[in-house]
């Protein structure tokens, strides 16, 4: 789970989510994007999972409540949250995004009834929410704030549900003398 102590995270993520790395900037290029994850961790409604390939972070997603004088993109109301998902280059398709997504999935489920997702057109990652229950919102239609292609709102109803991590049903007590 990502803490407020790990808010370098969000922001190295945020540069591979928002494919800054294709485009070689920085997100000193573009400081429009600091509301996904300045102070991150700061406030209750900040969730965050992250993967760890060996030991080096492979990806990460996170939801946070947004404002709208923010103007984030994905923007549908007060108590939805707006979801960023980053995977490094060298990690991506492996799987590592929809393990993230399930996991964060059934902790969002625990909190918010619904969360919200900024998708490019024609972009392959339309299918991937596609395939996690997401549908498109009408007219939400913006300009991504790295490039200028046109984006679209996503969303995805979230289910009341226990949540079960990765680590339920580990007894530590098994390997303990």
């Amino acid at each position: 789970f990502l803490r407020s102590s790990e808010q370098k995270i969000t922001t190295d993520m945020l540069h591979y989510a928002a494919r800054l790395d294709d485009m070689d900037k920085s997100l000193a290029d573009f400081p429009e994007l600091s509301i996904y994850e300045k102070f991150y961790g700061l406030k209750r409604s900040d969730l965050g999972v992250y993967a760890l390939v060996g030991q080096e972070i492979a990806g990460a997603a996170w939801v946070r409540l947004l404002k709208e004088h923010d103007a984030p993109n994905a923007y549908v109301d007060e108590v939805t949250p707006i979801l960023t998902i980053g995977v490094k280059p060298k990690f991506r398709g492996q799987g590592i995004g929809s393990v993230i997504l399930e996991q964060l999935l059934q902790e969002a489920g625990a909190l918010y009834d619904q969360m919200s997702v900024s998708v490019m057109h024609e972009s392959p990652a339309v299918k991937f929410y596609d395939r996690f229950g997401f549908t498109p919102v009408d007219s939400s239609e913006k300009k991504s704030p790295t490039d200028g292609s046109d984006v679209f709102t996503m969303i995805k109803k979230l289910q009341r549900q226990e949540v079960k991590r990765p680590s339920d049903g580990y007894d530590a007590s098994y390997w303990m003398d």
